[in-house]
């Protein structure tokens, strides 16, 4: 396998223009780093398979989010979900079609999450020859709009088919649909195989956490810096070391929103500090830092990442799948009947180097009766500290208790 990072290859023969980071529409889903969004293009197999990614968070909790382009046979390009089509990701797509095709097909492989959609339709008129498709069960929120009201080009988009033998791609790729009914909404997410390099493409399903952060985030390292950062009065120094320190922390940030390593001060203190902080910029926050982290936090981190091995994030296993535990079984052990050799996931780590063995033990959670209270959320195969996970748990008592969130179902 053959990964070349336009970071650090072909990027540097181009004059960086950071006009061409623009994204305006960014108030849709008014996210970190706001209006200016830069692009890693990577190959992941020679020729044929390319990630493109972006950088997404709050309050500098920033973590990647990629879209998979796939060279076709016959020639042209499979995109799958897009990212911001800002000037340096659409000339890093076309310095691809004028090599391999023009863009052919373009998949939303998710229903709700706006982190994705709201790029579709921008992205898929910068290639009006393509043909878009998106899963049957589409909504929005606060309100659920139609998809030509969210910038959707009509002409273009259609109903991804149930099977993938009626998809146009279809000889090319194998996809499996799992469609989950939350009652306000549904949860979408299209696992697509591409045969002939093994590739299996996800998107929220599973992910892996790398040790250290990925190149995206390393473009700008001050998030990295800054959650390195023991107290408000450490100064933002820059080191190999600190930048691995800042990843591992947002990782714990990210997927529990409160970890149990995490100590936060009192308002009343955290102005105090923040009065004395050698850094009191806008870049700072003004030196709001109103937290602490313990000695052991790095614990926590190795328990989450779990040497590696793909997992389902934590609110995904409590809030979502656990609604239908059968059947994400079931898409689970369709998708595992493949025969694919690396995952690639729309966040985190890519491609992760693992087969439909790893894959499917990812699941295993569901394996138990959540009913029986037994219910048990891992890390691969391994268990998820109970520590972690109680601001989790405690969220998802008090959204069942406002019938919000309806409780886990038994498989």
């Amino acid at each position: 396998m053959l990964r070349t990072s336009l970071g650090q290859g072909q990027q540097n023969s181009v004059n960086i223009n950071p006009g061409d980071w623009s994204w305006r529409f960014w108030l849709a889903v008014p996210l970190y780093p706001y209006n200016r969004r830069r692009t890693v293009r990577q190959e992941v197999v020679k020729d044929t398979i390319w990630t493109f990614d972006q950088l997404q968070g709050i309050l500098y909790t920033v973590v990647p989010i990629r879209m998979s382009v796939v060279k076709l046979e016959k020639g042209g390009l499979l995109v799958y979900a897009p990212v911001a089509p800002t000037k340096e990701c659409i000339r890093l797509v076309k310095e691809l079609e004028a090599k391999h095709g023009q863009v052919k097909y373009i998949i939303l492989p998710t229903a709700s999450g706006l982190e994705h959609k709201v790029f579709v339709g921008p992205f898929a008129r910068q290639f009006p020859a393509s043909q878009v498709f998106v899963t049957a069960n589409q909504w929005s929120f606060p309100l659920n709009l139609p998809l030509s009201w969210l910038g959707f080009p009509t002409k273009q988009t259609q109903i991804l088919p149930v099977s993938s033998g009626d998809a146009p791609f279809g000889d090319e790729f194998s996809y499996e649909i799992l469609s989950i009914n939350l009652g306000r909404g549904s949860f979408e997410e299209v696992a697509l195989l591409h045969k002939r390099s093994r590739t299996l493409l996800v998107t929220d399903s599973v992910l892996s956490v790398p040790e250290n952060p990925p190149e995206i985030v390393q473009l700008d390292p001050y998030p990295l810096l800054f959650h390195a950062r023991d107290s408000v009065f450490d100064a933002i120094a820059d080191s190999e070391a600190s930048r691995r320190k800042g990843w591992q922390r947002i990782a714990l940030f990210a997927l529990y929103f409160s970890p149990s390593k995490l100590e936060t001060i009192g308002m009343l203190q955290a102005f105090r500090d923040a009065f004395k902080a050698p850094d009191r910029s806008r870049k700072a926050y003004f030196g709001w830092f109103p937290f602490r982290w313990k000695a052991d936090w790095k614990q926590s981190f190795h328990a989450l990442r779990g040497g590696g091995r793909p997992f389902v994030a934590p609110i995904l296993q409590t809030f979502i799948f656990n609604q239908a535990p059968r059947q994400v079984l079931d898409w689970a052990n369709d998708v595992a009947k493949w025969h694919f050799v690396r995952i690639i996931p729309c966040h985190f780590d890519a491609p992760i180097e693992v087969g439909p063995h790893q894959f499917r033990q990812a699941f295993n959670f569901l394996e138990k009766t959540p009913s029986s209270g037994d219910d048990l959320l891992t890390s691969g195969n391994q268990p998820l500290p109970e520590e972690d996970l109680k601001f989790i748990r405690k969220l998802e008592e008090n959204l069942t208790k406002r019938g919000i969130t309806t409780p886990s179902k038994e498989k």
